[in-house]
């Protein structure tokens, strides 16, 4: 729906977090966030195109871990958000009230205040109208000086989220906050359902600035004021400083202790995405009521979810089952306990997989590689670098590299040498040879690199700059 007039107002998107819940999709270096779910667009994306109508979108600002910085710069730039001084990072994670302290803080160095808007940047919502509709009334209850947390109107008794329970009716529709709820048994769950004043907690709210450092100070004093030293010393939050930070949530910290949270009920088709069950239950069915993305044959095969990626998936007999496939993991499970996926994830960290951390391609500021195939003495990747982007200038000591470009112009330090090299040309790299990669061209530099050397991992380098160019 679009406005006359915009309102004035700071949306902050909360991108950290894994989402281990979707693994093998989800992974440590390629959250949930930045995977396309639903629809052409990511997560983040689709959070916001839901915003840009009824919000200033240059007011956007996003907080995010160090890792996904480039990446989540790249996914406003795709959907036209200019993402230089939009996004904080931070050096680790501490939970959502660090993370919104950062934001608001920075925003205060260059305004008096604010109407703060806090979002999840990796929720679903189906009636995007009639959420934005809620963003009216939860600024105006803002700008009331209230806390506004939006609370979803539970239609079955789910156990899997917290629960708040409103008191008596306010304007604009809001409830005061009674108390909130732990995530219930489902004989609770029923009975909150059927109670009509209990909401689902979105993690999404209102709020001015100056009031909810009001709140801080009252209630976190400590948390507030190491926050703005930090925050006021420069733009970059040093880690050994941050990681001492309470792992807090605004709920813990804030939210269960203030006399200004109000909840504002809100029916628009929201979801959280918590699961391959709660995605399945969010997305459209064919008439076998099955979810099927990618190249999938389903012979007599009902109530399932089967993503596949680049190979064709066969189903035979399957009821209540999740399959999904990725280049180098296929993950089933029964449906409704696809959710313990996040324990596998435990468990391969623990076992030093890489599979929870990355997939075969890895995105870095200058583009990406995929490993197509691996052994002890050869690895073969396929390189993408962004027009106008580079590599750090490097070397190794135990492997060689032959380039092939396959598409685009390669500018190339090799050595006292610099060269140029087009489609279907190529060079040697010997081992201990500064080497530097570069697309000079306007279109992305595809080039097959095949290393061959007795240690082929990613720290047997010497690096003569830093400019993140890592591969």
């Amino acid at each position: 729906m679009q406005l006359e007039k915009k309102l004035k107002t700071f949306p902050i998107l909360l991108a950290g977090g894994s989402g281990s819940r979707l693994w093998p999709i989800s992974r440590e270096l390629y959250p949930k966030q930045l995977v396309n779910l639903v629809g052409i667009d990511s997560l983040i994306q689709n959070t916001i195109k839901r915003l840009s109508p009824v919000l200033d979108a240059s007011k956007i600002r996003v907080v995010c871990g160090e890792e996904h910085f480039f990446e989540i710069a790249r996914h406003l730039e795709e959907i036209g958000v200019p993402s230089k001084g939009k996004i904080f990072k931070e050096p680790c994670g501490r939970n959502t009230a660090p993370a919104i302290l950062l934001a608001i803080l920075n925003i205060l160095k260059t305004e008096k205040d604010a109407v703060i808007l806090i979002f999840p940047s990796d929720h679903v919502i189906k009636d995007v109208e009639g959420f934005q509709e809620r963003l009216k009334a939860a600024v105006a209850l803002a700008n009331m000086n209230y806390i506004v947390t939006f609370g979803i109107k539970p239609h079955y008794p789910e156990t899997g989220y917290g629960y708040i329970e409103g008191a008596g009716r306010l304007k604009n529709g809001a409830f005061a906050i009674k108390r909130f709820v732990e995530k219930p048994d489902e004989k609770t769950a029923k009975r909150y359902v059927s109670a009509g004043n209990f909401f689902w907690n979105s993690g999404m709210f209102a709020f001015k600035a100056s009031v909810l450092l009001r709140e801080f100070k009252a209630f976190e004093p400590d948390l507030l004021k190491v926050m703005r030293k930090m925050v006021s010393d420069g733009p970059s939050i040093p880690l050994d400083k941050y990681k001492n930070l309470p792992d807090i949530s605004i709920d813990y910290a804030i939210m269960e202790k203030t006399k200004r949270g109000v909840v504002l009920p809100s029916d628009f088709g929201w979801s959280d995405i918590g699961s391959w069950k709660s995605l399945y239950d969010f997305l459209p069915k064919d008439n076998d009521n099955n979810v099927l993305e990618g190249d999938v044959i389903p012979q007599n095969t009902r109530n399932c979810f089967i993503r596949g990626n680049n190979r064709l998936i066969v189903t035979n007999d399957l009821e209540n089952i999740v399959v999904v496939e990725t280049p180098d993991t296929v993950f089933v499970s029964d449906l409704d306990k696809s959710k313990n996926v996040k324990s596998i994830v435990q468990e391969l960290k623990k076992q030093g997989r890489k599979e929870y951390k990355a997939h075969t391609t890895v995105y870095r500021p200058w583009g990406t590689y995929t490993v197509l195939e691996e052994n002890k003495n050869t690895k073969i990747k396929r390189i993408v670098v962004y027009p106008g982007a580079k590599l750090s200038h490097q070397m190794h000591h135990h492997r060689s590299e032959h380039w092939i470009v396959v598409q685009g112009t390669a500018k190339i330090v090799n050595g006292e040498q610099e060269i140029f090299l087009e489609e279907n040309q190529s060079t040697y790299v010997a081992k201990t040879t500064p080497h530097r990669l570069e697309n000079p061209g306007k279109i992305p530099l595809h080039l097959i690199e095949v290393q061959i050397g007795t240690y082929l991992e990613e720290d047997d380098i010497v690096r003569f700059d830093d400019d993140f160019g890592r591969k």
